[in-house]
């Protein structure tokens, strides 16, 4: 059972120690590129960021029909970077519970307002433009504050599987947790995602090492790491 605080979150809590993932939300006002064609455009955060965007078909009828763009609203959001300092959202839903959920069919009409539920909040625990990453570390230079996660998608409903993703953060890991899966706790700082805090999971198995060892063994337990980011 996911922790209460999980329980009403666009973030789904995780549920195997190596499962892959890039997600977060940023709070701001989506601007279209096309009034027409609403796909494309930017969203204009509250600090002032432009931060190119996509809207996916799953959530571009709710876009269409049910909010005021003129409007900030917090969006759930898959990034993706080619490089450091130019970050790229798709917009996959919108976290706004106080408006767009539906009304409770249970709920008695007549009940005076101290039986009834509290309005559904719009605050998340993890505050705004918190992001969640977690996948491998490919590159990490903490004298620089760099760091690259690559992330592995699941397998399509075809049965094909799409090619991974990099994601260059800034950030300080140790060089030692290289080629080690690990979970970010991520803020977003203008363009950057910026590492709060960090766990180092375990290694991940390499193909095709030399001297024959083509996997690393994984029936072995690693103890967690969790520390702030520093």
């Amino acid at each position: 059972m996911p922790p209460p605080t999980m329980r009403h979150h666009p973030i789904s809590p995780v549920t195997e120690p190596l499962q892959y993932r890039a997600i977060g939300v940023v709070r701001g006002q989506y601007v279209p590129t096309d009034s027409e064609q609403l796909t494309r455009g930017l969203i204009r955060t509250d600090d002032g960021s432009e931060i190119d965007a996509v809207v996916l078909g799953r959530v571009l009828s709710l876009v269409r029909r049910h909010l005021d763009l003129d409007r900030s609203h917090l969006w759930v959001v898959y990034p993706r970077c080619r490089e450091a300092g130019s970050l790229h959202l798709q917009m996959v839903g919108v976290w706004e519970p106080s408006t767009l959920s539906e009304p409770d069919p249970d709920a008695d009409p007549d009940a005076a307002p101290a039986d009834q539920a509290e309005p559904a909040s719009d605050a998340l625990p993890e505050g705004d433009d918190y992001f969640s990453v977690r996948g491998e570390l490919i590159y990490t230079r903490p004298d620089s504050n760099e760091l690259v996660v690559k992330v592995r998608q699941r397998p399509r409903p075809d049965g094909s599987r799409p090619q991974p993703f990099k994601l260059p953060l800034s950030g300080k890991v140790p060089l030692e947790h290289l080629r080690h899966f690990v979970a970010l706790d991520l803020r977003r700082q203008g363009q950057n995602l910026q590492v709060e805090r960090f766990e180092v999971i375990g290694p991940v198995a390499q193909r095709g090492s030399r001297g024959g060892k083509g996997r690393t063994e994984r029936g072995g337990h690693r103890t967690p790491v969790s520390r702030p980011a520093h």
